[in-house]
């Protein structure tokens, strides 16, 4: 009887645990198969669908060809040529750049003398129907119509794959064109040589954004090279090596040794002998890649687990989460090496390297978030940007291919650094980025010999004063920030009576930051808050008054009581959002997209306003505008995103916004509370914790909180910080279709 018993018990046991496998797998599947990397490939996300991994040194990607605004990462959704499949590609940025190293397979031989003058002149261009084309994270596949080529596409770290499928009988031919350019960039020096029957090699020296970007590349092949043709500058060159500004090959492939023709590239900011270094092991393949990068995806995705019913939302979170991990970009090689503009070579000991710095963007939202994320990579990125601050004494701005392009306003590498060390992360010198941060605000570039002159920049002195003023303010609070955690007391002192420049550039009777003149008094006129003027002869950067007015996100409540008070405070932001959408002005930014009233999402500076209720005392009027901005400015298609991706700024907000959360001081280590719209939102934290967020009776409708508890206790604060998420537990809130305006508000708040 007792054995009969055990039988029984174990039996019981074992379909438990197989019904706990089965529930754990329903209930957290393959995640990277909600994301679609296409969106934000249309209107003006400047997405690439292309294939990379989490931080990827390589995306490799379509090239459509079309030198417009909207195609600076290569490819427009709205297009349908292809020349080729590059390597390096900037995602959702304005500017365009990269798109090197450039592969194109073809059934037909062609005469490559020629330089085409525009995409319609390239012979061996193919069009393509999206129909045939698919993306997922870690791959993509397109098939070439005019010369019946399925391309599929997948990497690893530091190596690129292609698998090319020629149709039975074709000839199989695969061009390289090193001369190609997008945009702005421009090949000045680059070279191909063909080192054996399976590999070529060789460099690309381009000037553009980056004005001193070098690449070098190694390549093998499946199959022997049968024959090949090499250029240089548009002539024919019988040997096996060519240098020029533009070079480019066509190699020949045997057709009888299969249909597949398959390559493995890698490249190197060094030299010819890292890229080689930097392959993968030979037992590698385009399968094994492909799904080693699938799984890097499921990894990284699953940091954040959501729950709905709603499989739209998913999408969209999820593919905002892929966005939100494609930059920075690894650019160290494996040996540690790696190139710095001024061509001096040097080695990142005990960490990885990153370029690809959108920091005028991804301060706000982007970097916070991997904190969260993926807080293992966070001081490397400090290190980079230490790095950097080694050659020219002061921090980067905006760096590509460990170039300094000096694009956007601030410095603003310095809240990226006080966010991680306040929120623990170590791994990088602390004294060493206090003093980059310090000289790098004491130097007199970039207007900063004016603002430490006048307390404020004069809009006679320099384009775009306001904004710099704003943005130098913020990061002189962050310098007092970093000060008072190493015990500076003078730094902290002077940065911080610094940081309130702000107050010299508001105009109480019209309630927006203005141009001020040198005399301190009068301003510039006449004025209209509506008013853009692209970057040139304005006191806003890619935007106008209203949208910049706000960006005081480390002195909210002295903003408050500048403006007279919560109730004209809150009724002045009410009105951005309800203004008409009106933008004046000949020359209107372009950037100036996503507009809710005059609030413009889809540029950065706009990102935190919503948020900013919250300390009015009107939290649900913040509630019901990020729920408003969630619904509108985000979608499944091509088209959405409302504004450039910028390295992940966008999609950060998204993924923040939508769990409820969102950093309006980036560094301050706290998280103004929001409108979560998911039931359940699970954050996988370091030590198997998880901070869970709830959402009961959430729908389309019932965005407003009515209540909440934190780990069981009541909590009325409009604001978490990044300690607590740390600690684990769960926020549970009680969701409701018409706001409580008891909720949140000061006098009633305790934690």
């Amino acid at each position: 009887m007792k054995n009969k018993f055990l039988i029984i018990l174990a039996s019981i046991l074992v379909i438990s645990c197989a019904k706990k496998t089965e529930d754990q797998a329903d209930s957290n599947p393959n995640i990277s198969s909600f994301v679609d990397p296409f969106i934000g490939t249309g209107g003006h996300g400047h997405t690439y669908p292309g294939a990379t991994v989490p931080f990827g040194m390589l995306q490799v990607s379509p090239v459509n060809g079309v030198s417009e605004w909207d195609w600076c990462s290569g490819y427009h959704y709205s297009d349908s040529m292809a020349i080729g499949f590059s390597h390096l590609s900037l995602s959702g940025t304005g500017i365009g750049d990269l798109a090197d190293i450039i592969f194109m397979p073809t059934n037909k031989a062609f005469d490559l003398s020629a330089n085409p003058m525009s995409r319609d002149s390239i012979a061996y261009k193919s069009s393509y129907n999206h129909k045939n084309e698919k993306a997922t994270p870690g791959y993509y596949q397109v098939f070439l119509e005019d010369s019946d080529v399925n391309v599929e596409l997948t990497t690893s770290k530091r190596t690129a794959y292609h698998k090319y499928t020629f149709k039975k009988g074709d000839s199989q031919s695969v061009i390289v064109n090193l001369g190609a350019a997008i945009n702005w960039d421009k090949a000045v020096e680059t070279s191909i040589k063909v080192e054996d029957e399976y590999t070529i090699s060789g460099f690309r020296f381009s000037t553009g954004w980056a004005k001193n970007q070098k690449v070098f590349f190694v390549a093998t092949f499946s199959k022997p090279i049968l024959n090949y043709k090499l250029y240089a500058d548009g002539k024919l060159a019988n040997k096996n090596i060519v240098k020029g500004a533009k070079t480019a090959s066509q190699l020949f492939f045997d057709a009888a040794k299969g249909d597949e023709v398959l390559a493995k590239v890698a490249l190197s900011s060094v030299s010819v002998a890292n890229a080689k270094d930097n392959f993968d092991a030979t037992e590698e393949t385009f399968e094994t890649t492909k799904k080693a990068a699938e799984g890097l995806w499921n990894a990284a995705l699953s940091h954040i687990v959501v729950e709905t019913p709603v499989d739209s939302l998913k999408t969209i979170f999820y593919t905002a989460m892929y966005h939100a991990q494609l930059a920075p970009v690894t650019f160290s090689d494996k040996n540690g090496q790696f190139r710095l503009e001024n061509d001096s070579i040097v080695t990142a000991t005990n960490y990885t390297a990153y370029s690809t710095l959108s920091l005028w963007d991804t301060f706000r939202a982007e970097h916070p978030l991997l904190t969260i994320i993926a807080p293992d990579r966070v001081s490397d990125m400090v290190n980079s940007m230490l790095a950097y601050y080694d050659t020219k004494k002061i921090l980067p701005v905006w760096t590509l291919y460990a170039n300094e392009t000096n694009t956007m306003t601030g410095y603003h590498s310095i809240p990226v650094i006080l966010d991680a060390y306040r929120k623990g992360i170590r791994g990088f010198d602390a004294e060493k980025a206090f003093e980059a941060m310090k000289n790098t605000m004491m130097q007199d570039d970039r207007g900063l010999i004016h603002y430490k002159l006048y307390g404020f920049i004069p809009y006679s002195l320099l384009d775009e004063s306001v904004t710099i003023t704003l943005e130098y303010a913020y990061d002189d609070w962050c310098v007092a920030q970093m000060a008072k955690e190493l015990g500076k007391e003078a730094d902290y002192q002077y940065f911080l009576n610094r940081s309130k420049a702000y107050q010299q550039i508001f105009d109480k009777e019209s309630g927006f930051m203005r141009g001020k003149s040198v005399d301190g008094k009068s301003w510039n006129a006449p004025f209209d808050p509506k008013h853009s003027n692209h970057r040139e002869q304005t006191d806003y950067t890619e935007g106008n008054a209203w949208q910049h007015s706000w960006f005081v996100p480390h002195a909210v409540d002295d903003l408050i009581k500048i403006h007279g008070g919560n109730e004209i405070f809150a009724s002045r932001l009410e009105k951005l959002f309800t203004e008409s959408s009106e933008i004046t002005g000949n020359n209107v930014s372009a950037d100036i997209t996503g507009l809710i009233g005059q609030y413009a999402h889809g540029n950065e500076p706009s990102h935190h306003i919503a948020y900013m209720f919250n300390h009015a005392d009107q939290p649900w009027r913040t509630q019901y505008w990020a729920r408003q901005i969630m619904d509108t400015q985000y979608n499944t298609t091509p088209n959405g995103l409302s504004g450039n991706e910028d390295c992940g700024q966008m999609s950060a907000w998204y993924v923040l916004s939508s769990i409820g959360l969102y950093p309006m001081n980036p560094a301050s280590g706290e998280y103004e509370i929001g409108s979560p719209i998911f039931e359940k939102a699970t954050i996988n934290l370091p030590e198997n914790k998880t901070f869970v967020i709830e959402a009961k009776h959430v729908s389309n409708n019932n965005f407003y909180i009515q209540s909440a508890t934190l780990n069981g206790k009541t909590f009325t604060a409009t604001s978490l910080s990044h300690k607590d998420i740390l600690k684990g537990g769960t926020l549970h809130f009680v969701m409701g279709n018409k706001p409580n305006k008891n909720w949140g508000i000061k006098k009633n708040t305790q934690q």
